[in-house]
């Protein structure tokens, strides 16, 4: 029984990791693509008024992805719940890379970094 529920957990960490990669590629593209069309538009000597259109269209779809990060976000955070009720809490998925710290209930005292 741990095993299928630890293969299912596998499983869809797997599945959260690439969507999370997707999103973020998606960002970093979209992100691109806007910052080329003005500095291409003045490369090519052309008014404001080229273009104004479809860059409005890609600030937007960046705000679109934003929200998908988000939501894709709180997946995983929903996730790491369910991951717990089912008893895998102390099990790590994949590289989805380092989680923040979990809240202890605790206050901590936190130092500035010293400049070298």
């Amino acid at each position: 029984m741990l095993k299928q529920r630890r293969l299912a957990a596998e499983t869809v960490a797997e599945a959260l990791f690439a969507a999370e990669k997707a999103i973020d590629a998606a960002i970093s593209c979209t992100a691109n693509l806007a910052g080329l069309m003005p500095t291409s538009r003045e490369d090519a000597n052309l008014s404001a008024l080229i273009g104004q259109d479809a860059l409005m269209s890609a600030i937007e779809t960046m705000q679109a992805l934003g929200v998908a990060r988000q939501n894709i976000v709180d997946t995983h955070k929903r996730l790491s719940v369910a991951q717990r009720d089912i008893g895998l809490s102390a099990v790590s998925f994949g590289s989805g890379g380092e989680k923040p710290p979990t809240p202890s209930g605790q206050l901590e005292i936190v130092t500035p970094a010293r400049a070298a």
